[in-house]
């Protein structure tokens, strides 16, 4: 298993990107366990881009449940209705919102957090199982390409669901 991520000496994301998803990749081939993936890949896209928290919500019963995450310590338990999260796992697609206080029935967990991408990550039956949540410190910090590859990243969760 790598202990170390190799990245290219840039701020240009979709080359980060490119050299960290084989990584990820390669972190989670052969290890089984889903925690320690999700772990894994939030320690990995945190550590890559500098983002203000990275983490995951499960779906457990009626809501969002937080697993593995990298950054201050956030919200617990997320209803389907509240926040970005619970609408992306709502509307089944990636949100990207440039502020989160513009966002209706916004959750501050941080008042740090300027700006978030939530990725939902599907099971085998085609329902949200959990979703990807990434925070920033700075506003309007995503854009299509967090988007792109980052359902790339969630798609080698899916493959071990």
């Amino acid at each position: 298993m790598a202990e170390t991520l190799y990245l290219p000496d840039t701020k240009n994301r979709e080359v980060l990107y490119e050299s960290l998803l084989p990584q990820i990749a390669a972190l989670v081939e052969g290890e089984n366990d889903l925690i320690a993936n999700l772990a894994n890949i939030a320690a990995a896209l945190r550590e890559a881009f500098g983002f203000f928290w990275v983490g995951f919500y499960l779906k457990k019963e009626n809501q969002l449940v937080l697993g593995p995450f990298q950054g201050p310590i956030a919200c617990t338990r997320i209803h389907f209705d509240k926040g970005v999260c619970g609408a992306s796992y709502t509307q089944q697609k990636t949100l990207i919102v440039p502020d989160v206080e513009l966002f209706p029935g916004h959750i501050a967990c941080s008042s740090a957090s300027k700006s978030e991408i939530v990725v939902p990550v599907f099971a085998p039956d085609g329902s949200v199982a959990m979703v990807l949540d990434v925070d920033s410190d700075v506003l309007d910090d995503f854009s299509e390409i967090d988007a792109e590859w980052l359902k790339k990243v969630v798609g080698l969760i899916e493959q071990k669901l």
